[in-house]
């Protein structure tokens, strides 16, 4: 499967850090917070996180904390659909395929439930075919992308000539959650929205990658430090202070299976913490378009994958061998390679293989 775009789109609200915090504290938005909550929130909020600005679906971040369950899913109702039919527009666009031309279409998401799923809403919204294969992944977290990616491939192998898109979209503000808890203080001074989509096809000679070598590493013993548990219908997140080391060093693991040496790593935005403890296990591989995203759109959950490619691509002198990584909800990490037709693909080391 090849590579023949990817693009993003955000939704227009977009607030500094501190814009947050002055938010918050003109509204009375910490009340009912004690000292030490409010103390961490300011400290991330206007300390060096690594992040400058957030996009958030609504205007009114007062407005979030207010709603109810009710509130919160009709807010993702409303905004997935768009931003993940703007991202896909974007992406069409640049790669001169048509929605009616798709033959599959496949999305990610964790911060809300729809049914029929949100590719039914961006089939519609797109005018896809009646026949368009559809498909959405849900409950894989922020490391859902590249599974995402794997399934698609799957459908490629199976429909030659097919051309397929992939789409990851969070409305993480949908999941904003506010108690005294650390990992939930954390997880609101981090998230924001977006959408990233790709459209892949099975022709080298149109695309500019090969998606090959998909890994994965299911860690259920760590489950409970990361992932969405449900007070009163509401999303909260879970997080421990010890997955940014998980997370590193499950990146080093499925990084020892990879069949090429790549020219670039690619991951998941995580936060500050996660990044650098990822370059520690990787010297030699600077995740500056990792970076780049968690700068200007914060940790926007599965999209953010896509979003650090789609940096990574942009302009000339585009890396041929990419290796790309992406980790969340499970515990669970995965991998891929994406490798250009017409580039080498320079042999990897002696490494470990898959084991049954």
């Amino acid at each position: 499967m090849y590579l023949l775009s990817v693009a993003s789109a955000f939704p227009r609200h977009v607030f500094t850090q501190r814009e947050c915090w002055d938010r918050l504290l003109a509204a009375d938005g910490l009340r009912g917070l004690k000292p030490r909550s409010r103390e961490l929130m300011e400290k991330i909020l206007l300390g060096d996180s690594g992040i400058e600005t957030r996009h958030f679906a609504c205007s009114d971040l007062e407005e979030v904390f207010a709603c109810d369950a009710g509130g919160l899913h009709r807010l993702y109702e409303a905004a997935a659909p768009k931003l993940a039919a703007g991202a896909l527009e974007a992406a069409c666009r640049a790669s001169g395929v048509e929605p009616s031309e798709l033959d599959a279409l496949f999305i990610c998401s964790c911060t809300g439930y729809l049914c029929p799923g949100l590719s039914s809403y961006v089939a519609e919204s797109m005018g896809m075919r009646g026949n368009v294969f559809l498909q959405d992944l849900l409950g894989l977290g922020c490391g859902a992308a590249l599974p995402m990616l794997e399934a698609a491939r799957c459908f490629v192998a199976a429909h030659p000539g097919a051309r397929v898109a992939t789409i990851a979209a969070e409305v993480c503000s949908a999941a904003f959650y506010l108690d005294d808890d650390p990992g939930v203080l954390i997880s609101l001074c981090l998230f924001g929205d977006g959408a990233a989509a790709a459209i892949w096809g099975d022709d080298p000679s149109a695309g500019t990658h090969r998606l090959q070598n998909f890994q994965t590493i299911h860690q259920p013993e760590h489950r409970e430090k990361i992932r969405f548990v449900n007070e009163g219908g509401k999303l909260k997140n879970q997080l421990h202070r010890s997955v940014p080391g998980l997370a590193a060093r499950a990146v080093a693991g499925l990084y020892d299976l990879r069949t090429c040496e790549p020219e670039q790593v690619i991951s998941h935005t995580g936060g500050r913490d996660v990044i650098e403890q990822i370059e520690g296990e990787m010297p030699g591989f600077p995740l500056d378009a990792t970076r780049s995203v968690l700068r200007d759109y914060g940790n926007v959950s599965s999209p953010c994958v896509l979003l650090a490619l789609e940096r990574a691509l942009a302009g000339p002198g585009a890396a041929d061998r990419l290796w790309l990584t992406a980790f969340g909800a499970g515990f669970a990490a995965h991998s891929c390679e994406l490798v250009r037709p017409t580039g080498s693909c320079s042999p990897a080391a002696a490494h470990g293989r898959r084991q049954a």
